[in-house]
């Protein structure tokens, strides 16, 4: 999933546990927040509070579960622009421990493509070429590439894809493109490529006269079921019972510290696991 979101923010929040988006679940997938204006914001059943400039993302590798709420970073009236990006991930891989991340604009590898276009990397590698050694910042558990494409007006690229990846998508989410592989495309359009050829992962890009900036994604298929309610993504129906049940029954996240603002929590000052006076260790 992905969505692409412009807003007008309400305004900093007044307490570090209050949050325009309120604390909800997630288990079995990866998650990314990739703000490109605005002040990025976020807290999580792991005792993490982080608040970032953007461009900038913040991540987490939901696996067994967590519990997250995000916003209220923004100054009130100013533009908060960006992507969340969810991830599907191997069965193997959907009860792990849940891994997290925050990351400013500085530890996102911004590579100068030349002739006015330029590729911000935020998970796996660029292609395959050896010339750029770097890997995007989001540690998710699937094998992917997700790269942020900006283009000058009139800007030509010619971009191939990471073999062994066989899915890829460009999102056109500003500007148009006076051509991609040929074929003209407007602006909030989607483009699905044929990607099950390993020897043909070349996409020609030719952005049009107001430039065009783009989402590229790619993965390898996972061929697994997936079933989905909400927040929760398994792979199958008595899985999602079985998460569902740990929500009713406040068991849910298996991992946590515990945080204020939820029943009397106590964040943990390194994000681990933590007790408070009196309590036993947070399960």
């Amino acid at each position: 999933m992905c969505d692409n979101f412009a807003m007008a923010s309400s305004g900093v929040a007044a307490h570090e546990d209050e949050f325009p988006v309120d604390w909800h679940p997630h288990r079995g997938m990866d998650l990314l927040s990739y703000i490109k204006s605005g002040v990025g914001r976020h807290g999580d059943s792991m005792g993490n509070r982080e608040t970032f400039a953007t461009p900038g993302m913040q991540w987490v590798s939901a696996g067994s579960g967590i519990e997250h709420a995000e916003g209220g970073g923004t100054p009130a009236g100013d533009t908060m622009k960006g992507f969340q990006i969810w991830i599907n991930v191997p069965s193997t891989k959907k009860m792990d421990d849940p891994r997290y991340g925050t990351h400013p604009p500085s530890d996102i590898p911004l590579i100068d493509l030349g002739f006015g276009a330029t590729a911000r990397l935020l998970a796996g590698k660029l292609d395959d070429s050896p010339d750029y050694g770097a890997r995007g910042p989001f540690q998710t558990a699937a094998n992917v590439t997700m790269v942020d494409l900006e283009l000058a007006p009139g800007a030509a690229l010619n971009h191939s894809v990471p073999r062994g990846l066989d899915t890829a998508l460009l999102y056109v989410y500003e500007g148009s493109a006076a051509s991609i592989n040929g074929a003209p495309v407007g602006p909030q359009s989607i483009v699905q490529f044929d990607a099950g050829d390993d020897e043909a992962r070349g996409l020609d890009l030719v952005a049009g006269g107001k430039g065009l900036a783009a989402m590229l994604f790619a993965g390898k298929r996972l061929n697994e079921p997936i079933a989905w309610h909400g927040p929760i993504v398994m792979n199958t129906q008595a899985e999602l019972r079985q998460c569902f049940s740990e929500l009713r029954a406040g068991t849910f996240p298996p991992i946590k510290v515990e945080w204020p603002g939820r029943g009397g929590y106590k964040i943990a000052a390194n994000g681990r696991k933590a007790a408070s006076a009196g309590a036993a260790a947070a399960t």
